[in-house]
């Protein structure tokens, strides 16, 4: 009899071990899931910085070929006629 209580015992252990492993794994995934959250937030974040920054490239692109700039006066020139088109296109909307 001595020797089933023995395996029991010895089972009993093995799985509190097994539980207790369990129950580490559970906390080190609940923070790595909050790692990667938080570095998700970071990464959307910096997303959002690089797009203001390349509008305020793209404005200052903008600027430096109405001043005279001859990198990028093409693409100005093409900008302003666009937006020359788009207004034409409003008074012939708001005149009909």
């Amino acid at each position: 009899m001595s020797h089933i209580e023995d395996i029991v015992d010895a089972l009993e252990n093995k799985i509190s071990k097994v539980l207790h492993k369990l129950e580490v794994l559970k906390q080190a995934n609940i923070k790595l899931e909050k790692d990667l959250q938080a570095s998700n937030q970071e990464l959307l974040k910096e997303k959002q910085h690089i797009v203001v920054w390349q509008e305020k490239y793209e404005a200052l692109k903008m600027a430096n070929s109405l001043l005279g700039s001859d990198n990028n006066k093409r693409e100005t020139k093409l900008k302003i006629n666009t937006l020359i088109r788009e207004i034409d296109h409003c008074i012939a909307q708001l005149s009909e």
